[in-house]
């Protein structure tokens, strides 16, 4: 028994709908129970319940075309939990002005594609390269200024402290369009090599202060990784076709210049994200401007256009081969798993289970001794023993109900996905959180997921299992759901970050030796 009469309820921040609230003592019953402590009308009573927790199996395979990725991932991790994770991206690209005119004798100088991962804009190393360094502007020539060189940390899951070799080559074939569908399991031929670069592990941004007062005369855009591409290889590709029909229109062109492949060489480091429409293609060249006389060379930028009109593809390799993953219990509904293994970008997720028998218990409790349910949560440990490590802890999950839905058609019932019974009646409430998240700082740490709403319906409504829907399990997947584009809500139980996301962690599931399985935690109040 953990709570009193006249107990005062903590009112939460409001978190936008499925974010976290992060505490390091022992939560209190949610709001959706509070009123049944007030003015003396209720004592809590707190209860413990095993689950079937288990593990599914998603055949490392997730859609990861354009309607799924804000963010691309680059990289490759191995550990012995899951093995190893390689992630490489697929990308169209088109010509920024149809039918182009580079001018006469044009003749390519350097092409740079330019990359830009998420970065770590707080950890900032400044480094003074030139304190002599001459600049031009509009007005002012041969300004005295200093360049700076600004370097950040890209955000990595994985160690740290690896170069990456990364690659970019020639897709051959057609990606197709936009909205078409695409697995990340697909393989995609690409065997011409336009560009090499090392890298490892910052991004840089240049930045030219005035020496008298210091006023900036300019700053770089973005900081970036920028990869030298074969100059050879556009000037055959694109100024040569200048009028011919493989540069005339979009539909042409995506079918002669099919995309690009970037990948890295290695199969170890760290996982990294970066913006797909924030990708830069530029290739500089020179041409002769017979305008003047006698005629002169002129130079001259072109970009390519990389962002949301092309199909994006995130491709996905996964080594399994002796890691604990590669032996786990996978997919056992009826007994469950002793450890639950969760990861990202088409690993497997985890499925909670409520038995019948509690169920029933609630039920007797509810008719029999008049008791409420005020609070639900389902809790999960990381577990101490497979997941001790240096690793961040995950913040971010999806939780969906996935339910049998015999009402709607009961000549053929079918089984329905989709949020919780919470997140369809709750979100809104000050308080409600979807998850919350316990000793991130510490080993265990300890999630519990909110299903008050959910179990309520099942306890305490008796025609819900007969007219409305019958709990089959709980799943959850690592990543984030995402919000509709006026930012009032959510977009969809679909629409979540779960394609991109590079976490990953070991959780104890059903396992009766350990105090720390997987439970489902009842907090209820009797008059």
């Amino acid at each position: 028994m953990i709570h009193t009469i006249k107990k005062a309820i903590t009112l939460f921040s409001l978190v936008i709908f499925g974010g976290t609230i992060l505490y390091n003592c022992e939560p209190d019953p949610d709001n959706l129970g509070e009123q049944l402590f007030l003015d003396g009308a209720a004592q809590g009573n707190e209860k413990s319940y095993d689950v079937t927790a288990f593990n599914i199996n998603n055949n490392d395979t997730i859609r990861t075309d354009a309607s799924k990725l804000t963010y691309g991932v680059l990289g490759a991790f191995n550990e012995g939990q899951f093995g190893m994770q390689k992630a490489s991206y697929l990308t169209q690209l088109r010509l920024s002005t149809y039918d182009p005119d580079f001018g006469t004798n044009a003749m390519v100088d350097s092409v740079v594609l330019v990359v830009k991962p998420r970065y770590a804009s707080d950890s900032v190393k400044t480094n003074t390269v030139d304190d002599n360094y001459t600049f031009t502007t509009a007005t002012e020539t041969n300004v005295n200024a200093k360049k700076v060189v600004n370097t950040y940390p890209v955000l990595k899951f994985g160690k740290a402290k690896r170069t990456f070799n990364i690659r970019v080559n020639e897709v051959d074939e057609f990606l197709k369009g936009v909205s078409d569908s695409a697995k990340s399991n697909a393989a995609y031929p690409a065997t011409t090599l336009l560009g090499l670069k090392e890298f490892k592990g910052n991004v840089s941004s240049v930045a030219i202060t005035k020496d008298d007062g210091g006023a900036a005369l300019f700053t770089a855009a973005t900081p970036g990784i920028r990869i030298p591409l074969d100059k050879t290889f556009f000037q055959n590709k694109i100024i040569a076709k200048k009028g011919q029909p493989e540069l005339k229109d979009a539909s042409n062109f995506t079918r002669y210049f099919k995309g690009l492949r970037i990948s890295v060489d290695e199969q170890d480091g760290y996982l990294f994200q970066f913006s797909p429409n924030d990708m830069e293609l530029i290739m500089y060249y020179k041409y002769d401007n017979t305008s003047t006389s006698p005629t002169t060379k002129t130079q001259a930028t072109y970009s390519f256009a990389l962002g949301s009109a092309n199909t994006h593809i995130g491709q996905y390799q996964y080594n399994r081969t002796g890691s604990a993953l590669s032996t786990a219990v996978m997919g056992d509904f009826n007994t469950g798993a002793p450890k639950l293994f969760l990861q990202g970008m088409g690993g497997p997720s985890i499925g909670i289970k409520l038995k019948p028998e509690v169920i029933n218990d609630l039920k007797k409790l509810y008719q029999n001794d008049k008791a409420a349910i005020i609070s639900a949560k389902i809790r999960l440990y990381t577990d101490p023993a497979s997941w001790n490590n240096n690793y961040a802890k995950p913040t971010e999950f999806t939780f969906l109900q996935k339910y049998r839905d015999d009402f709607t058609n009961p000549s053929k019932p079918r089984t329905v996905t989709n949020f919780t019974d919470d997140v369809l009646n709750l979100s809104g409430l000050a308080g409600y959180t979807i998850y919350k998240a316990y000793d991130l700082d510490k080993n265990p740490t300890y999630y519990d997921f909110i299903v008050t709403k959910s179990v309520k319906d099942l306890v305490e409504k008796e025609d819900y299992n007969l007219t409305k829907k019958n709990t089959i399990y709980f799943r959850i997947d690592m990543g984030s759901f995402q919000t509709n584009s006026a930012g009032t809500g959510l977009a969809g139980y679909k629409f979540t970050t779960t394609p991109y996301n590079t976490s990953r962690a070991v959780f104890i599931g059903t396992d009766a030796s350990s105090a720390n399985r997987a439970q489902l935690k009842i907090i209820y109040g009797t008059k």
